[in-house]
C-alpha cells in the first residue's frame, strides 16, 4: 500500500472553499485498483464524517468542522473505491426530504447509498435505556409498520433521493425478549407485501433466533435480501452464508461492524481516530471475498459497508478487501479458490 498519501495530504481545516475539490486529482493507484473490480461490487463506509480520514479519503481544506460535516460527502463520493455509503443517522430519526435533497446534490450519477430505516419501525422491543423513556423495555406497537414506513421513509426518499437510493437497511436490534417465530415472520411478510416495490429492502437481524425457518424464503419471495453482518453477537459471515438459501438475491448486502466479544465503546476508544487498521480480521476478510465471488457468479449486485469498529479504519479495510478481491480474480481456476455452494 502506498505511503505517498501521507506526504501529499492537505490540512483538513482552515483552507479554501469547495473549489479545492475540482483541483484534487484521484490517486492513480486507487483508480487502477477500482478498475480491476467487478462493476457490480460497491464498497463503502458506515457514515463518512471522520476527520481522522484526512489523507485516506479527504484532502480538501475545509474552512471549519461545521463545513466538513456539511460538505464532505461530495469529496467522499469522488473516492475511486467508494461507490456506496451507509446513511446511519436515519436509524435515530427520519431524514426530511429537504435534507435528502442536499445529500443528492453532492452525489455523482450512479452512486447508491444504503440508508437505515428509522428504529421506531425496526425495533421489536425498546431497549432498557433512558432515551426511550416510558417505552423502555416494552414491545413496540409500530414494529415493521408499513404505514409509518411509507410516511416517514419511503415518501421522503421518493420525493428527493430516488436517483441515489440503494438498499434500505431494516436493522432489527437484539432483545432479551423471546422470539415468537410466527409473529416475526407474519410481521415481515406484512411489511414486505405493503412496502413500495420500487425500493430495495435488506433485513439485518442482530439476534440469531430471528434466523427462523421461514426467514430466507420470505425474503426470496418478496425480492428482499439478508444483510450478512459481522457483528459481535451474530454468527460470522461464513456461518451465515452456509445457511440454506441465505443468498436470495437479486442483490447482496454485507455490513462489517464489530468483532466478536468487543463492545462498541471499547472499539471506539481503542481505534479512534480511525486512521489505521488496529486489529485486522483475516477470517472476516476471507468470508467477505467468498461472499462477493459467489454473488458475482450469480450476477447479483453487491454492497459492502464497513464500520471503523470492524478493524480500526473503514477506508483502509475497504482498500484491503479490494486488493484481496483483485488478487482472487487474478488467480487461475483451481489454484486456491474453493467451490461455490
Amino acid at each position: 500500500m502506498s505511503t505517498r498519501r501521507g506526504r501529499e495530504q492537505l490540512g483538513l481545516f482552515g483552507g479554501a472553499g469547495a473549489a479545492d475539490l475540482e483541483a484534487l486529482p484521484a490517486d492513480p493507484e486507487l483508480v487502477e485498483l477500482a478498475s480491476a473490480l467487478p462493476s457490480g461490487v460497491r464498497f463503502g463506509t458506515s457514515s463518512w464524517t471522520f476527520p481522522g480520514w484526512q489523507g485516506l479519503v479527504y484532502r480538501r481544506r475545509y474552512p471549519s468542522q461545521a463545513a466538513f460535516m456539511r460538505e464532505s460527502l461530495a469529496e467522499y463520493a469522488r473516492h475511486p473505491l467508494l461507490r456506496t455509503v451507509g446513511i446511519d443517522r436515519s436509524f435515530y430519526g427520519p431524514i426530511p426530504a429537504a435534507e435528502l435533497a442536499v445529500y443528492a446534490s453532492m452525489l455523482p450519477p450512479g452512486f447508491r447509498a444504503c440508508m437505515k430505516v428509522w428504529e421506531r419501525i425496526t425495533t421489536r422491543v425498546f431497549p432498557q435505556h433512558p432515551r426511550y423513556g416510558a417505552a423502555a423495555g416494552t414491545a413496540n406497537p409500530d414494529f415493521l409498520s408499513p404505514e409509518l414506513f411509507r410516511e416517514h421513509v419511503a415518501d421522503p426518499v421518493a420525493a428527493a433521493f430516488m436517483d441515489f437510493i440503494g438498499p434500505l437497511i431494516l436493522e432489527i436490534p437484539p432483545s432479551r425478549a423471546p422470539v415468537d417465530a410466527v409473529a416475526w415472520e407474519t410481521a415481515l411478510v406484512r411489511f414486505l407485501e405493503a412496502a413500495p416495490a420500487e425500493l430495495q429492502y435488506a433485513v439485518e437481524v442482530r439476534d440469531p433466533a430471528l434466523l427462523t425457518p421461514g426467514y430466507f424464503p420470505i425474503l426470496r419471495e418478496h425480492g428482499a435480501t439478508h444483510v450478512f453482518n459481522f457483528w459481535s453477537r451474530m454468527p460470522d459471515i461464513g456461518q451465515q452464508l452456509a445457511l440454506p438459501h441465505s443468498m436470495p438475491g437479486p442483490f447482496v448486502v454485507a455490513r462489517l461492524m464489530l468483532p466478536p466479544g468487543v463492545t462498541y465503546e471499547d472499539a471506539r476508544q481503542r481505534f479512534a481516530p480511525f486512521d489505521k487498521v488496529v486489529a485486522p480480521q483475516p477470517a472476516m476478510r476471507a468470508d467477505v471475498i467468498d461472499l462477493i465471488e459467489r454473488a458475482v457468479e450469480r450476477g447479483f449486485e453487491v454492497y459492502v459497508v464497513v464500520n471503523n469498529k470492524a478493524e480500526g479504519s473503514s477506508p483502509l479495510t475497504v482498500r484491503a478487501l479490494a486488493e484481496l478481491l483483485r488478487s482472487a480474480r487474478e488467480t487461475p481456476p483451481g489454484c486456491g479458490r474453493g467451490p461455490a455452494h
